[in-house]
């Protein structure tokens, strides 16, 4: 069975850091990527980065570009979102899911995590 389990959430001030951590089991992140994903109240679930599993390549949304950064460490089969300088609008339920490359950076994802509820205080 494929499970992927966020943690690392929390209630963090503007201006405040938080990593998030996906651990994977029942899948060897080989050749999937793994993306992280958010969706805020009343609003649609957004890709904000994918990074392969093959050759470490990343994929970031424009509005994260700069303070967010995902690493993987393919031993651990773990995947982490360093997430720096958060603002308000960085609240939302976070999600990482495994999926081909082309899937994730599109929104897609084949098997995902229950999520983690980051918050951001002004």
């Amino acid at each position: 069975e494929v499970q992927l389990v966020e943690s690392g959430g929390g209630l963090v001030q503007a201006g405040g850091s938080l990593r998030l951590s996906c651990a994977a089991s029942g899948l060897t992140f080989d050749p999937y990527a793994i993306g992280w994903f958010r969706q805020a109240p009343g609003k649609e679930r957004e890709v904000i980065s994918c990074i392969s599993s093959s050759d470490g390549s990343t994929y970031y949304v424009d509005s994260v570009k700069g303070r967010f950064t995902t690493s993987s460490d393919n031993a651990k089969n773990t995947v982490y979102l360093q997430m720096n300088s958060l603002k308000p609008e960085d609240t939302a339920v976070y999600f990482c899911a495994a999926a081909r490359w082309r899937i994730c950076v599109r929104g897609g994802g084949a098997y995902w995590g229950q999520g983690t509820q980051v918050t951001v205080s002004s």
